[in-house]
């Protein structure tokens, strides 16, 4: 039998989404013109997909040497202006190589 708390949880989790939501469309209902701001929001989503995925990029793999010299081959090849296709295939095989020299 679940504990009640567990359905305390979901509603308080539930609210809380639903606030950061809908709170953003009642306070702001001008289009804001703030260049900061408007830069600000902007990047927010890579951010937070960069700060997701950078722990698991070192990881993610047998040893995190590997996973640190893929991360800098990573941003080597893609400022170099290569695809990300391109980028994962180069990082995956740079994983490969280095897990079989380490270990």
């Amino acid at each position: 039998m679940m504990n009640h708390n567990v359905y305390i949880f979901i509603f308080v989790a539930g609210i809380v989404s639903t606030i950061i939501r809908v709170l953003p469309m009642t306070l702001f209902r001008k289009p804001i013109e703030n260049q900061f701001i408007r830069s600000f929001l902007y990047y927010v989503p890579y951010v937070t997909l960069a700060v997701m995925t950078f722990p698991a990029i070192l990881s993610a793999t047998q040893s995190v040497i590997s996973g640190w010299i893929a991360l800098a081959i990573g941003l080597v090849t893609s400022y170099k202006g290569l695809s990300m296709f391109k980028v994962a295939v180069i990082c995956c095989v740079a994983v490969y190589i280095c897990e079989l020299v380490i270990i």
